[in-house]
């Protein structure tokens, strides 16, 4: 199973962290697995390239296993759109739990 946690802090994004493979099917051919990773793929690259915000993004292939942080702090505009683009990653991935529920977990983190 993915699991992927989303951490909060004072109603505020801050990261997540997603981890495990989906197992719905073998590696390569795993389209949960895929729609996960590409999800996350894209809420990094939006932030950090699109944004130029600088999260921290650490990614571990062996576990299949990504860490993002955001910043302690940004501007107003940065900070609208990081949150906009983590919610929507939150709301993609609950929507994708919906649909395999045994496959992908989302968690909420304080």
């Amino acid at each position: 199973m993915t699991t992927v946690t989303f951490h909060t802090k004072d109603g505020r994004i801050t990261g997540f962290d997603a981890e495990g493979h989906s197992g719905y099917a073998e590696a390569g051919a795993d389209i949960v697995c895929a729609a996960v990773t590409s999800a996350v793929r894209l809420a990094e690259c939006t932030v950090n390239e699109v944004l130029g915000v600088c999260a921290a993004v650490r990614a571990d292939e062996r576990t299949a296993a990504i860490s993002f942080r955001l910043p302690g702090s940004l501007g107003d505009a940065a900070e609208s759109a990081s949150q906009a683009v983590l919610t929507g990653l939150m709301v993609y991935l609950s929507e994708l739990h919906g649909e395999y529920p045994e496959h992908v977990e989302v968690l909420e983190a304080q």
